[in-house]
């Protein structure tokens, strides 16, 4: 599918594993041996990096015996953390295939292979059995994503009884029309971009009783106030991982995205919703 690859092609530029190795190296880190500390910056590839990560853990209610899917799980950063806070197992699925062969290098050199797995596939066609996970989550991904009841459809799908999703994404706003590059997409051709309104609506058309929906701009916007400041004391910013993935483009985006914030013409929200019966 055209717009498949189009997405696809903005994310894998080739190499990722040795420009990952080496800015560990740099920070002083083992590449053969990370810490999931010395990867956070780097492997957390959404809006506030890890701290949005553990955001999203206080919504989920998770057992050691379950079974989590992350549906766009990147290179395994969110996955990886889950698995080791909870103790369960995480299933990652990325359209990706380079941010699949990654993720997977990348776990087991922290020696997570036993709980962590990686599937290359299509979120709109999920390679998984029926009421398979105990709850899923995605985290920056609906945004390539044009038809969401679709998407939330097939979700609902793989999510045994009362299972849970929890969603964080870039919402559309007002104003005028989104500037591009964006950390998501080079072009308006792959963002769609929907209302939180929206939002709300497919997931309950899809069959989901939405528990909650909130804005966490003001997040983003102290999170961004924060790196600036590490930046011009001549620090490293906490979140490198736009940086290394789409290196070149990377500045623009962020310029773009914090544009975009700032203006109201995009919001950042989390959506926890839960399979009706």
């Amino acid at each position: 599918m055209e717009i498949d690859r189009a997405i696809t092609a903005y994310y894998e530029r080739g190499d990722l594993l040795a420009r990952l190795d080496s800015a560990l190296a740099e920070d002083g880190a083992d590449p053969e041996h990370p810490s999931a500390e010395a990867l956070a910056p780097y492997d957390q590839f959404h809006g506030r990096g890890i701290e949005a990560t553990i955001d999203m853990a206080a919504q989920m209610q998770v057992d050691a015996a379950d079974h989590l899917l992350d549906i766009g799980s990147g290179i395994g950063g969110p996955a990886r953390y889950f698995a080791t806070r909870f103790g369960c197992r995480v299933t990652g699925l990325d359209l990706t295939p380079e941010f699949c062969d990654v993720a997977r290098v990348l776990t087991r050199r922290l020696g997570l292979e036993a709980k962590v797995a990686f599937e290359l596939g299509d979120a709109l066609a999920m390679p998984f059995a029926d009421r398979q996970f105990d709850g899923a989550y995605s985290m920056n991904v609906a945004m390539n994503i044009a038809d969401k009841l679709a998407f939330l459809r097939e979700i609902r799908r793989v999510l045994k009884p009362r299972g849970w999703l929890v969603l964080t994404e870039i919402a559309r706003g007002k104003g005028a029309d989104v500037e591009y590059p964006t950390p998501w997409a080079r072009s308006a051709e792959t963002s769609f971009l929907a209302t939180p309104e929206e939002t709300s609506r497919a997931l309950a058309q899809a069959g989901f009783d939405v528990v909650g929906l909130r804005s966490t701009l003001d997040e983003a916007l102290a999170f961004g106030a924060r790196s600036r400041a590490r930046v011009a004391q001549g620090e490293k910013p906490p979140h490198r991982a736009v940086m290394l993935i789409h290196r070149e483009d990377a500045a623009q985006a962020m310029a773009n995205s914090a544009r975009g914030y700032a203006d109201g013409r995009i919001i950042p929200i989390e959506v926890l919703a839960r399979k009706a019966e």
